[in-house]
C-alpha cells in the first residue's frame, strides 16, 4: 500500500527539495525513499523511474523559475527590466541550486510538457529584449548571451569561485550594466523623421 498522503506530485516536490540539498546529479531513489519515509520499491508506485523523477523535477523547476522571472518583470521595461530579471535569476538559482541545475537542459524532441514550461520562461526574456528593439534571430542571440552570462556568474558564485576582496553584488551589477550596454549598442537604428520638403 502506498503511504497515506504520498502521491506523484508529493514525490516530485520532495525530490526537488532534496535536490536542493544534495545536488540534482546526486539525487537517487534510495535517498528520496529515506526522506519520505518509505522503502525504495514503494516509490515506484508514484514514479516510474529515476529518469521520470528527474523529468518531473525539471518541469516543476522550470515552471517555478519562469514564475519568479515573470513576477520580477511585471511593470518594468528596458534596463530596469533586465536588472529585475537578472536579480530574480540569481536569487532563485542561489536559493534553489538543485532545482536550478534541473532547468539547464533544453527539452527533448516531442516532450510537449517540458517544451511548454521552457517556452514560458523564454518568452519573458524575449519580451524584455523587445524593449530594445531586438526580435527574431537577434533576440535569440541576445537571450543566449544574457542566459550564458547570468549562468556563468551564478555557477561561479555558488561554487565559491569569487575570492577577491570586492563585493560580489557590485560585480554582479557591473555584469548586468555591461550586458545592458551591449543590448543598447545592438538596438536597430531608427531613421530620422522627415521634417518637410528637402
Amino acid at each position: 500500500m502506498p503511504r497515506a498522503g504520498l502521491s506523484p506530485a508529493a514525490v516530485v516536490a520532495a525530490g526537488a527539495a532534496l535536490a536542493d540539498e544534495v545536488g540534482f546529479a546526486e539525487l537517487s531513489m534510495g535517498l528520496l525513499a529515506e526522506r519520505v519515509g518509505v522503502r525504495t520499491p514503494s516509490l515506484y508506485k508514484h514514479t516510474a523511474s529515476l529518469d521520470a523523477l528527474r523529468h518531473g523535477i525539471s518541469v516543476q523547476a522550470k515552471r517555478e523559475f519562469g514564475h519568479a522571472l515573470a513576477r520580477a518583470a511585471v511593470g518594468r521595461s528596458g534596463p530596469d527590466a533586465v536588472h529585475a530579471i537578472a536579480d530574480a535569476y540569481r536569487r532563485w538559482a542561489v536559493d534553489h541550486p538543485g532545482r536550478y541545475a534541473a532547468t539547464i537542459r533544453a527539452p527533448a524532441a516531442g516532450d510537449e510538457e517540458d517544451l511548454r514550461v521552457s517556452s514560458e520562461a523564454l518568452e519573458i526574456f524575449l519580451d524584455v529584449l523587445a524593449g530594445f528593439g531586438l526580435r527574431d534571430d537577434r533576440a535569440i542571440d541576445a537571450t543566449r548571451t544574457l542566459r550564458s552570462a547570468l549562468h556563468g556568474f551564478v555557477s561561479l558564485e555558488s561554487s565559491g569561485g569569487f575570492g577577491m576582496p570586492r563585493d560580489v553584488d557590485r560585480s554582479f551589477r557591473y555584469l548586468v550594466d555591461t550586458l545592458i550596454a551591449g543590448l543598447r549598442a545592438d538596438q536597430p537604428s531608427t531613421p530620422p523623421a522627415h521634417e518637410g520638403p528637402a
